[in-house]
């Protein structure tokens, strides 16, 4: 298999075997108009196996997102096809309009202009509240 490097973008690395077609989808990538590679299963040495995205692009990406889905995940920018950038995700503290509330009496059920709006209570059990009627989102599937 051969991917080409890219000049200018962003690599999403140490994405949960699994874990980035869904990162694909909530990022909105299909909608990109440039080259977007997404690798699956990859040999990794810490984690066995592993999940890649390449987008050939210099596009904001939603950080909240990434970090929510797959929290450990590795950031690298590219520009002039050199790494000058890389950052470590964690999970969010604040999630705005990535989860929805499940609740049928919550406000943002019948407010479908509100966002809605979780906020992280705990980190080691990746549990987010409704900061409107605090109920509990489930925790992604890892």
């Amino acid at each position: 298999m051969n991917i080409d490097s890219i000049k200018n973008g962003i690599v999403i690395d140490h994405i949960p075997a699994g874990s980035g077609m869904k990162l694909y989808d909530l990022l909105g990538l299909a909608k990109l108009d440039c080259p977007v590679a997404i690798i699956k299963n990859a040999n990794s040495s810490a984690m066995g196996r592993k999940d890649i995205i390449k987008i050939d692009a210099d596009i904001p990406v939603d950080l909240d997102i990434i970090g929510y889905v797959a929290p450990n995940v590795t950031i690298n920018i590219i520009r002039g096809g050199k790494l000058c950038e890389k950052k470590s995700i964690g999970l969010p503290k604040i999630l705005k309009n990535v989860i929805k509330c499940k609740n049928p009496r919550c406000i943002t059920s019948t407010e479908q202009e509100l966002d809605h709006v979780f906020r992280l209570e705990s980190e080691e059990g990746k549990i987010y509240r409704c900061i409107y009627c605090e109920t509990k989102a489930a925790p992604e599937a890892e």
